[in-house]
């Protein structure tokens, strides 16, 4: 997790980003809300790695989860951003720790690409089944194809690409806005997937892959009940999200979910503003210790 002294509205992603908010709290506000996620992810057994961010030209540096992600076997991946502010947020203090603490075996860093206009960002453009082996990627300026097609290729995953819009026709910007993936079921906006056979595969594979798959409407969407990230805590699984993202979902939806892992609500109203939400602000940890 990334720790974040300026955070601010980023005008360069709100042209796509239809999540964002005209209005934003202070950064001061945004430090509380992020240290009382940090304190109580620990609380729950989560173990958090922070770092500090001072710099006053990376306003999104609190989402990490779009520059980089980690694999099982030891893979690291490094992600091409498709706004030039964002670029700035990739930091090799990060990948060292990993290294340090944690067994990696190799880094693809696909960073080398953005001169070209090619952007991929992380699991934020594509929500990752790590069992499974499949990317489901909502097709837009933050995933390109052919650099999709290159990832898949090397960490073995089948992608599964669609188109996926607003109710008044704007793209979804990132895919795990749209839809997370814990280990038993899945929350995914099937309405907002506008091609019916490809909305059917997704719940087909989704369901093949042993997931109890949870239709979200496009306003529980907007509200982030689908940015919502599984983690391993002290005694079970942990569904971390936002209070928003809680007070979205329908009782049915919320028993569903607590079959398989307890909910972990979080208030974070001033960092929402900034169109993302508690999966953004979680890279996860995928390596085996060292």
């Amino acid at each position: 997790m990334i720790r974040p002294h300026h955070f601010r509205p980023n005008p360069e992603t709100r042209a796509d980003n239809a999540f964002q908010s005209e209005t934003i709290g202070t950064s001061h506000t945004a430090l509380a809300e992020f240290d009382a996620v940090v304190e109580s992810l620990r609380q729950a057994g989560v173990t958090v790695h922070i770092f500090e961010d001072e710099r006053t030209d990376t306003p999104d540096s609190v989402f990490p989860n779009n520059w980089f992600s980690t694999h099982a076997g030891g893979h690291v991946a490094i992600y091409p951003m498709f706004a030039e502010t964002r670029r700035r947020e990739r930091r090799w203090d990060v990948i060292e720790m990993l290294k340090r603490d944690y067994r990696v075996q190799d880094v693809i860093d696909y960073s080398g690409l953005e001169p070209d206009g090619l952007a991929l960002e992380g699991t934020g453009a594509m929500v990752l089944d790590h069992t499974g082996h499949v990317a489901y990627v909502a097709a837009s300026n933050r995933a390109d194809p052919v650099l999709l097609e290159r990832f898949c290729t090397h960490f073995n995953y089948e992608p599964i690409v669609f188109d996926a819009r607003d109710s008044i026709g704007r793209a979804i910007y990132h895919t795990n806005v749209l839809m997370g993936i814990g280990t038993d079921y899945a929350l995914v906006g099937l309405d907002m997937i506008t091609d019916a056979e490809r909305r059917a595969t997704v719940q087909a594979r989704l369901e093949e892959t042993g997931h109890d798959v949870i239709a979200l409407t496009p306003e529980q969407i907007h509200g982030f009940a689908g940015n919502a990230f599984e983690l391993t805590g002290r005694e079970s699984r942990i569904l971390a999200l936002s209070d928003t993202a809680l007070a979205a979902l329908t009782p049915a939806q919320i028993a569903r979910i607590e079959a398989s892992a307890t909910l972990l609500p979080l208030s974070i109203p001033t960092i929402e503003a900034a169109g993302g939400s508690v999966r953004c602000m979680l890279a996860g940890i995928h390596l085996s210790r060292r």
